[in-house]
């Protein structure tokens, strides 16, 4: 769900934040950071991202938000999700049991993942290397790096909204 398809925030309504409530006038205060992040949801899960298909993010999403964890986003990715993932993948990654992923470029990637959101000093230079070696392409590479970038931020703005909406309604 993205606000090229529907016209929505993605934040707003996984959060469950629409016009009038108070936590929406606080989030749109600054209009230009919720339109800069639904700009980056858009650009970062855009066809034209060169490297990796836009199912490829789609469960890198699903996956950082497994590890994170962030139980909305989760669900939110997982449902993008179309049947191109098998079973075993998908099952895999449920089980965070990278190592019975067959395709090694996958395996990579998600290890990547892994690494960036479970213990980011782990993300030298060796690590990222890897991805180079299962073939990513240097612009794959950058795309990758940004779209676990924004997931973590996503993440946290998702779960401090929800927290401060929790806590305004005590």
């Amino acid at each position: 769900m993205t606000s090229s398809s529907t016209g929505a925030d993605v934040v707003d309504h996984l959060v469950g934040l629409a016009p009038g409530m108070p936590l929406h006038a606080v989030r749109h205060q600054r209009d230009k950071v919720v339109h800069a992040t639904q700009g980056s949801v858009d650009a970062l899960l855009s066809p034209d991202v060169e490297g990796l298909s836009v199912q490829e993010r789609l469960l890198v999403g699903w996956y950082a938000a497994r590890l994170t964890p962030c139980p909305t986003l989760e669900p939110h990715y997982r449902a993008q999700l179309d049947d191109s993932w098998s079973t075993q993948v998908l099952d895999a990654i449920t089980r965070d049991q990278l190592s019975e992923v067959q395709d090694a470029r996958l395996r990579a990637v998600l290890q990547f993942v892994r690494a960036l959101i479970t213990k980011p000093i782990t993300g030298d230079q060796a690590l990222l290397h890897t991805l180079p070696a299962a073939g990513l392409s240097t612009p794959a590479v950058v795309a990758l790096a940004q779209w676990i970038a924004f997931l973590s931020y996503q993440a946290r703005l998702v779960s401090g909204l929800q927290a401060l909406k929790r806590w305004r309604a005590q």
